[in-house]
């Protein structure tokens, strides 16, 4: 009986061991095949019906695809598909962080990054700049979109990318839409927050002003020295660096209760940063370019080092556009890396010539305190007078939950950033300044103006020349950046493309009152210059 029994035990043993062998295969099995399922087709024939002609992508021994089109609309609507193909996930999550609907996808732990996205209003600045895009770079974007949006047509869910598996279990009924013009653009935004969060120093230094002097900050954070070389001699000294801070300043930043308000405007931006990489010390860029009087070839040498941060996947993307044959209808032979998500190749070289690009690190970036209404928290001071702010509803769709209603309010300086952060504090009334009641925290930035940026990149892309190279660069306006520069002829170059903050006063070190005209100023695109070879 006792033998009988062992042996129905060891048959049961085995039957449950090979169950659990068969399960495991299966589910390795299917694993497998739902992570294989999104990899890029990378032989054979893909019939996208909007081409006008036969397209070719070829993939070097890197792996690397390089496009051949006969005309321009098939090169970018090939590199969408291509970018869809390979990065589908950044591209829809970094279009979500572009417009500040995080929420959609992930639910309510996203609501308080949406906020201070909605804020900002990156894609307000977006519709702008399509209203005033010309016909053939929407006809670029446009192909560009119907380029992802054919691969879309055609791949959803696990096969469109694994992640989409994972986020089945998180927000069930999510389902990409279709790429959009303003999409694309909405990347350069998030790029030049990315280069140019220096409003983060100027809310560092104000926060250090509690417990040390402003010279022992100054010494902590040098401005940058008056004593080299510059750009554009003709400014003077005063020009340049503008007037510092005057006594209003120290008073202000001396308050006990506008710092907790500066304090607060961080956890946002935290947040934000571990979305989209880390900077700090280490990230940074070089870039330089030798004549060919100083090479054994005769010919020019450029490099180019961008250090931003460590991301998985990339955020570049190395391709191949490649016209055949170029024409003026399509003139492009270029091969560097590009953005998904964007048209084009942002650093590169071409059959004619080679650039490469690093952030200039300016200060474009100037927070102000002004002045509200206590018995109408929509208006503002304007030197001695109240004014109306300009208010704007956001609607923020929520994975899981009920919409939320956010109004996001500007001033002429920009939107008022305080709004989106916690712990706000009046203002006392005993300072020896005449301060307001109640106060706001506004952010004025070259990047929330229309900008033509997305225009520098094909133009660049196409340039025979020097001068050619130089006109694209001149919409090369936000983020502003160091380009280098050589061409097959022997020529090397320089260009600094961007638009800056002319200040009235102040040196956009740290915030500064705004109900008056005395920090006012205006933003201006500066550019120069050609290096001797």
């Amino acid at each position: 009986m006792k033998n009988s029994r062992k042996g129905w035990l060891r048959k049961r043993l085995k039957i449950t061991l090979i169950f659990l062998l068969v399960l495991g295969l299966l589910l390795v099995g299917f694993a497998t095949y739902t992570v294989r399922q999104s990899f890029p087709q990378e032989s054979g024939t893909i019939q996208i019906p909007e081409l006008k002609a036969e397209v070719s992508v070829q993939r070097d021994k890197w792996g690397i695809p390089h496009i051949y089109a006969a005309n321009s609309h098939d090169l970018f609507m090939a590199q969408g598909y291509i970018h869809a193909q390979e990065r589908f996930w950044q591209m829809d999550f970094w279009r979500h962080i572009g417009s500040g609907r995080l929420s959609e996808m992930f639910g309510s732990s996203q609501v308080d990054t949406d906020k201070y996205l909605r804020t900002m209003g990156w894609a307000r600045v977006a519709q702008q700049e399509i209203q005033e895009i010309n016909a053939e770079m929407k006809a670029y974007l446009e192909a560009y979109a119907d380029g992802v949006n054919a691969y879309l047509t055609e791949h959803q869910g696990s096969a469109l990318s694994l992640e989409y598996t994972v986020l089945k279990f998180l927000n069930p009924g999510y389902k990409p839409e279709p790429w959009q013009i303003l999409h694309s653009l909405t990347w350069g935004k998030v790029m030049a927050y990315d280069l140019g969060r220096n409003f983060e120093s100027e809310i560092e230094r104000a926060i250090l002003l509690k417990t040390l002097t402003p010279n022992q900050v100054e010494e902590l954070f040098p401005p940058y020295p008056q004593d080299l070389p510059v750009i554009l001699p003709e400014l003077q000294q005063g020009e340049r660096a503008g007037k510092g801070r005057n006594k209003n300043v120290e008073v202000l930043l001396n308050s006990p209760d506008v710092l907790p308000a500066l304090e607060s405007i961080t956890k946002p931006m935290i947040a934000l940063e571990q979305l989209i990489g880390p900077r700090g010390i280490g990230i940074g860029s070089n870039n330089w370019v030798i004549s060919g009087q100083r090479t054994t070839t005769g010919k020019p040498i450029l490099a180019n080092d961008p250090h931003l941060g460590v991301q998985i996947p990339s955020i570049w993307y190395e391709v191949g556009l490649h016209c055949t044959p170029k024409s003026a209808e399509c003139p492009y032979n270029v091969s560097g890396f590009s953005f998904a998500g964007m048209i084009g190749v942002i650093i590169s070289h071409s059959d004619r010539i080679a650039w490469g690009v690093t952030n200039v690190q300016s200060d474009v970036m100037d927070l102000y305190i002004e002045k509200i209404n206590p018995k109408n928290s929509n208006q503002y001071e304007v030197n001695g007078k109240w004014v109306d702010m300009q208010l704007v509803q956001e609607t923020i769709q929520v994975a899981g939950s009920q919409p939320i209603v956010q109004t996001v309010r500007y001033t002429r300086h920009g939107p008022i950033l305080s709004d989106v952060s916690p712990n706000l504090k009046q203002f006392k009334s005993n300072q020896p300044l005449e301060l307001p009641q109640n106060y706001a925290v506004a952010l004025r930035w070259t990047a929330l103006a229309p900008s033509k940026l997305a225009y520098a990149v094909p133009q660049i892309n196409r340039a025979q020349n020097w001068q050619e190279f130089r006109t694209a660069a001149s919409n090369y306006d936000v983020p502003a950046q160091n380009l280098v520069y050589a061409d097959i002829d022997g020529n090397i170059g320089y260009q600094m493309p961007g638009k800056f903050p002319i200040r009235a006063q102040g040196d956009g070190r740290y915030p500064v009152p705004g109900w008056t005209d005395e920090y006012d100023g205006n933003q201006r695109m500066l550019q120069k210059i050609r290096l001797p070879h």
